[in-house]
Formats: structure tokens, sequence, C-alpha cells
């Protein structure tokens, strides 16, 4: 495992703060020891925050090789840190501040958690998502393909082949200036407002199976082919339940993060920065 030793550095500033974790977890016999350095016992239950520390920028690998870094990564924290007491830095200017700021830090983490274990219900996720469901309104989807050329004279071109019997697919494969023409210039589904106005409105007025006329777009010249039509169905719960939890989680400690504000009695000694001015309409006439 390869770690910078500027992100060491910046974890260092917490380092003790995690040791003081290991010695109240040692508490815990059921909790497996992974690992003693000069003592101190490394236990399964400090890999949470190792992982919380450096699970990002840990490279893709097996579940195995993965515990083995975050267990080396401790090693490392628990081998620095005591080299760092050593030598006094704990006295040094500024470390007592940056250990009560990581303190605080992992005290508001811990409140934000709690709160999002009490918000975070069956009941609720349900309640949310049949309250979501409520509003939403039918919304028509069309599948189309399309071939993309660089002038109307080109296109009207690739029009009459197609009226003569050409393959539509082929056409796209062959001549088509899309990326998609591979695909035969298929689109997969899409609703009316993830196209250019221009090409929406022609493909949602277009019978399943049928072909346009030749359509002008920023992009060039279409001939569309509307493969299929339908109405967007409604996800199941199972689909956005994950991101149910999420927004119940970011609702609940925001609401939490307001109420303690209301509660507190603030003080800022400094100005606070001014909003961002809004650009003024235009006046006059335009030159």
């Amino acid at each position: 495992m390869t770690i910078r030793s500027s992100s060491y550095a910046f974890l260092l500033a917490t380092a003790i703060t995690a040791l003081s974790f290991f010695s109240a977890m040692a508490q815990n016999q059921a909790d497996a020891v992974l690992a003693r350095v000069d003592g101190i016992e490394i236990r399964q239950s400090a890999l949470a925050l190792a992982e919380a520390d450096i699970g990002q920028s840990l490279p893709p690998s097996t579940p195995e090789a993965r515990r083995d870094a975050l267990i080396s990564y401790l090693i490392d924290v628990a081998i620095l840190s005591k080299a760092a007491e050593a030598k006094k830095l704990a006295n040094a200017p500024g470390f007592a501040d940056q250990l009560a700021h990581a303190r605080k830090k992992v005290l508001m983490e811990a409140l934000l958690n709690e709160e999002s274990k009490s918000a975070v219900t069956e009941a609720a996720k349900h309640k949310l998502y049949d309250e979501s469901v409520k509003k939403l309104t039918p919304e028509q989807e069309v599948r189309a393909r399309h071939i993309l050329v660089e002038s109307e004279a080109k296109a009207k071109e690739v029009l009459g082949k197609l009226k003569a019997g050409g393959d539509f697919v082929a056409i796209a494969k062959e001549i088509s200036k899309d990326p998609g023409a591979s695909d035969g210039g298929d689109l997969g589904y899409f609703s009316k407002d993830q196209m250019v106005p221009e090409f929406a409105e022609v493909a949602f007025k277009l019978d399943k199976g049928k072909i346009s006329d030749p359509v002008k777009t920023q992009f060039g010249w279409h001939i569309i082919k509307v493969e299929d039509k339908r109405t967007r169905a409604v996800p199941t719960y199972d689909q956005v339940k994950d991101q149910i939890e999420v927004f119940i989680v970011r609702k609940a400690q925001a609401e939490l993060v307001i109420k303690l504000r209301d509660g507190a009695k603030i003080e800022r000694l400094t100005p606070q920065a001014a909003a961002p001015a809004q650009p003024a309409p235009p006046t006059g006439k335009q030159k």
C-alpha cells in the first residue's frame, strides 16, 4: 500500500484521537485483535476508522487485500503517533487546537449518525415513496433512431433511399455523423425534455414505425424513425429505496443543524460576506 506523505501529515493530526478509540474498543472482548504495536492492540472495530480515513484512496482489490491495507495503515498510525509523542510533538504550538477540533468533528459525526438512525425507518421510507409517487404525472417516452448528416440536400438524398426501401439501420451505420451510428442510430427511450426542441417536437408527433422529413437542429440535419412509444413506468420502491434513504438522512441532519442553530447564542465578530449580486436586467436598446 502506498499513501502520500501529505496524506499522512493530514491524517496524523487526528491520530491520537483515533488511538484513544483503540483503548476503548479493547474493552469489548468480542472485538478481535488484529495486530499489536509495542503493546497497543489494534482491533477489528478500528477498521471502520481506517476505512473512513483512506478508503476512497485505496485502489480496487479483493476484500482480503483491502483489509490488509487498512491494517497496515492502522499499524503505521500507531508507530508514527508513538514516535511523535516521543518527540513531544503533542506540546507543539497548535497541536491542542488540532486535537480539540478533531474531537469536535468526531462528536459531530456521532450525533449526525445517531439522528440518521432514528430518522431512517421502513415506515418513513415507504411514506416518502408513496407521497412522491402520488405527485408523479405519467410521462411519454419515445424510442427512436436517427441519421445525422451535414446538409439538407444530403438529408433529402437519404430520405429518398429510405422511401425506396433502404434499410434505416444499415444506412445509419454507413453515413450518419452521430456517435451512435454504430448502433444504427439508436437513441433508446427518451422523454421530450431530453432532446433539443426541434428534434423532440417531430419525434413525439410521429407515429410508431414512421420516418420524418429532414429536421434541422444545431447539430445538423436529421432523419428520424420512431421505433416505439410508451408511458414511463413509475419506479418501484426497491429501485429507489437507496435514494430515498439518502434524502431522509440529509433532511434529518439538516433539520437538526437548523434546530440547534436556532437554539444557540451565535455571535459573529466579523462581518458576513455579502450575497453575490444578481446581474441587472438589460435596459435601453441593444446596439
